[in-house]
């Protein structure tokens, strides 16, 4: 199936695609390489999924905000694709910050959600290298912000 396709199978609506809130680009392509700047946790009704792991926010609250990154993600790739996932070649590498306290240690758990939405998408297209980094903070006190990287046709 297409990502479009399961997207649709899904039943997954993507987002807008968020303007940048700073002094960079949302997307870049280079060669073959398409950069998505990082994209940060944001609700359906578009409310900030603000707060630290293991303090205010569980797993699978994290889970749950790594996965609309990665929608965002989603969103920024088919904007910068002219709206054609089939552009997409394949996912190189997703980078998970996690706003978590100094003793949490399930990072890869949190980002987890971004990496399971990307491979239901795109399929064997979307297996991708990753990290997972707790961070003492992020902008505008957001749970988790993700980046990637995608090989265009």
């Amino acid at each position: 199936m297409t990502a479009e396709e399961n997207i649709k199978k899904l039943n997954i609506k993507l987002p807008n695609a968020p303007e940048p809130v700073g002094s960079y680009v949302a997307t870049k392509i280079s060669g073959k390489f398409l950069f998505i700047s990082g994209q940060i946790s944001i609700d359906e009704q578009g409310k900030l999924i603000k707060g630290k792991i293991g303090k205010d926010l569980n797993i699978e609250d994290g889970y749950e905000a790594a996965r609309r990154c990665a929608l965002n993600i989603i969103s920024q790739a088919k904007k910068a694709c002219n709206d054609d996932l089939s552009s997409i070649k394949s996912c190189i590498k997703l980078t998970g910050y996690v706003n978590s306290t100094d003793n949490f240690t399930d990072q890869p758990k949190i980002i987890n959600g971004a990496s399971d939405i990307i491979s239901l998408i795109f399929g064997d297209n979307g297996k991708h290298t990753r990290a997972a980094v707790s961070v003492n903070s992020l902008p505008l006190g957001v749970v988790v912000e993700v980046d990637a990287i995608f090989e265009v046709n």
